[in-house]
Formats: C-alpha cells, structure tokens, sequence
C-alpha cells in the first residue's frame, strides 16, 4: 500500500516533524499562559457566557473542539506558510511542499544505484529511479558510429554524444520540457539537417571544456539532472564483430546493418575506464546491466578494460533487465537463456543476483507489425524460479509508447522502477520504498 504524497513530510530525515512538534509545543504555551492570565474565574466566566448564548455546549465537548481547532490551524498554517515561501523561491514546478522537501530530504539519502547500458534501454531505468533516489549513475557506452553522433564524431573529432544525451533528459527535473528542446532534429541547411539540438550541444560543449565529462557535467546543470551520467570511457574505439561465417564488420552502424549472425563483439583499440566509473560502482547498493540491444548497447561497456572485473567485484546486488523484443539481424530468435548465455562471454554472470523478465503478452494488432520486421517477444525458457545461477523475477513490464507517430513496444518505466526498488535489498531497507510518489505513465 501506498502513502498519500502530503504524507511523506513525516518522512524520517525531512526534519519537518521537530519543527511541527515546537509549533505544537509553542502554541500550548500560550494557551497556559493565557490561563494564568486571566485565572480560573475568568475562565468561568468565559465558559458561563458562552453556556448563556449556547445552552447545548458540554464543557469536555468545548474543550476538545477548540482543542482540535487550534492545532489543526496551527499545523495548517506552518505548512501553507511554508508552502508559499517555498512557491516564490522555487524555480522549478512550485506548489507541492510535500514534494519539494522529499526531494531535498530523502532523495539525496537514499540508495545509490549504478545503470550500465545505451541506446533507448538505458533512459527507461533512469526515468523510472529517480524517482526513487538522486544517487543514480548512467555509464553509458559511447561507441556509436550511425547518424548525428556518427557524423559529429567524424567532423569534430568527438565522442558520440547521443546515448549521453537520452541518458541525461531521462534524468532531468523537466524532462517533457527539455526533450522538446534537445531531440529537435533539423529538417534543412547544409550540415545541419539530421541533427538534433542536444547533440550540438553536447558537441559544442566538448570542444569549450575540452572533454566530454566536462560537457556532461555543464549539461547536467542546465538540465537539472538528478543523478550524474558517466561515459563508460573517454578513449575514442570501435566496435568490432566476427560474424558467424568468419567475416570481421567494424563500426556500430555497420554491424547492426548487417544481417549475418553475431559471434564475437569486441574493440579495434583497448579503452581504459572512466575513473568515476569505477568509484561508482565501489559505492553501489544496486548495479543493472540493461535492457538495451545485446550486442551493440549493453555489451561494449563491458568491453571496456576493467570494467566487468569492477561490476562483479563490487559490494552492490547485480541484476540483469532482460529486453523485451528480439532485433532484427543482431538477436534474430534469441530467448532469455540466449542472452544470459551471450552475456555471461563477457562478465561473469555467477556473481549476479537476479534477472528481471516482462511476463505479459503485447498487444496482437502489434506483433503482427512487429513480425514483419522481423523482431518477436524474448521468450521466456528460464525454467522455474533460478537460471543461470540467478534469481529470476517475472512482471509484466511492458508499455506502448507513441514514437513518431507509431506505437511501439516499451518497458513501462514505472513498472520497471517497481520491481527493483521491491526486490533490491537497498531499497527494502530505505524508508523511501513507502513514500515514493507514483510517477506518470
């Protein structure tokens, strides 16, 4: 069961109560001390005058309605007070007190989370978390080589800036606001149509703090991030691929274009981790690998020097988010058991914890549509409660989500937030689990 939003004021840690309990307190004194003013006759006399006018009235009657009254207006007005001060200063969405200093309070104090991933997989689990906690960290595979990214990292020789730039809207205070802004795309003018505002940004933002982490972190003010985004390395590599017939493919757009199987993903240059990175994952009560696709979103991260030893070394639980759908040419038929299996070649999957897996059936108008571009529902052939040595946990997590004007099949974030901050142990031992507001569908 949930709590009523306006609730989470008596959230431990918000030290709204002892400022309640003085107002309480404050207002009993002067009770009292109108009592010793005016003594027990003036009462009397108070109480007789009001008997004359108001013969009904029971003196314990009398008492506990003003009783009532006085410290329900008293409360009411410490808050309301509270509550326009907080409207005026506010420079973001004014009038929930409740919410704001949930914010303030317990969101910085509740667990830290790490999400390693890319493509559209990664925003899901961050949009529904930070609604839970502000100590999130997105590590984010910056190999793309298709599209804007591709062609800014061609021209200005940076690293590609659009899974960062998803990563970052998932996690900003206003995320409807600024992702009207930052995914605009230009319909026209010589370089520029194709491209979205937030990559230029992003890009233009590398070349003044000359880095991307640099870039992330003026982007993160602007946008009001909460949590932090972290590329997964600041080395400039490629993906690479042996297919299934021995053939080498380089390049991310290259090798989900190609329609041969995947056999071997790897670098054609070694990348060291991001510093930040490993801190983060030192620190983490809570650790996800996906959803995403398989091979060219959530695996180049764990192509990064080091960074599969950091996540199974870490003291936080690990759980893999398996993906909804199959992708055409990159996991053609593959089922649960295929991508734990394709997984486990990279990090050693004995050490995590649990696999989280959608168990509700899409839409059949859309599977038809789905089919004939060649991608299906990941079935699920992880026998009984344990695969693969890990927990297996079942929901139905799936959304349908207008994109371009179609619909399309998403993990519902909310759902997804959910399931982990039920299952996780960090969660279960914060208090904020109870007092967590409902975000929107």
């Amino acid at each position: 069961m949930r709590i009523r939003p306006a609730l989470r004021l008596l959230l431990p840690g918000i030290r709204v109560k002892r400022w309640m309990a003085l107002s309480l307190a404050s207002t009993a004194l002067i009770v009292f001390g109108a009592l010793c003013l005016v003594g027990q006759e003036g009462m009397r006399g108070l109480y007789a005058l009001l008997l004359r006018h108001f013969p009904f009235l029971w003196r314990p009657v009398l008492g506990g309605a003003a009783l009532a009254v006085g410290v329900g207006g008293a409360v009411l007005g410490m808050a309301m007070a509270v509550r326009s001060i907080t409207a005026a200063f506010s420079t973001g969405r004014a009038g929930s007190l409740a919410e704001a200093v949930y914010q303030a309070r317990v969101l910085p104090a509740a667990p830290n989370v790490v999400a390693v991933g890319g493509g559209t997989g990664l925003p899901t689990v961050l949009r529904g978390l930070k609604h839970h906690t502000a100590n999130i960290t997105a590590v984010v595979t910056v190999m793309d080589s298709g599209g804007s990214s591709g062609r800014l990292r061609l021209e200005l020789d940076v690293l590609p800036p659009g899974d960062v730039r998803n990563c970052l809207l998932a996690l900003a205070e206003d995320e409807e606001r600024m992702s009207r802004l930052f995914q605009f795309r230009f319909h026209s003018g010589e370089g520029l149509a194709g491209h979205s505002l937030g990559n230029l940004l992003l890009a233009g933002l590398d070349q003044l703090s000359g880095g991307l982490d640099r870039a992330v972190e003026e982007a993160s003010y602007l946008l009001s991030v909460r949590g932090q985004v972290l590329p997964a390395t600041l080395d400039s590599t490629n993906l690479t691929a042996r297919m299934h017939d021995g053939a080498r493919v380089e390049g991310e757009e290259a090798i989900a274009e190609d329609p041969r199987r995947i056999e071997l993903v790897g670098l054609n240059s070694p990348a060291r981790p991001y510093q930040p990175v490993l801190q983060a994952l030192d620190q983490a009560g809570l650790i996800t690998l996906g959803p995403g696709s398989l091979f060219t979103s959530v695996v180049p991260s764990l192509l990064v020097e080091g960074m599969p030893e950091a996540i199974v070394s870490s003291p936080a639980e690990r759980f893999v988010m398996m993906n909804l759908m199959t992708q055409p040419g990159e996991t053609d038929e593959f089922t649960a058991h295929d991508h734990l299996r394709v997984l486990g070649d990279y990090v050693d999957l004995s050490r995590f914890h649990a696999v989280v897996i959608n168990n509700q059936e899409p839409p059949e108008e859309l599977l038809s549509r789905y089919r004939e571009d060649g991608s299906i529902p990941v079935q699920d052939d992880l026998a009984g409660g344990r695969a693969f040595d890990l927990r297996v946990i079942r929901a139905p997590l799936l959304s349908v989500t207008e994109i371009s004007g179609k619909p399309t099949i998403k993990h519902d974030f909310a759902a997804l937030a959910r399931v982990l901050t039920s299952e996780a142990r960090c969660f279960r031992r914060s208090w904020t689990r109870w007092f967590n507001p409902q975000p929107p569908n």
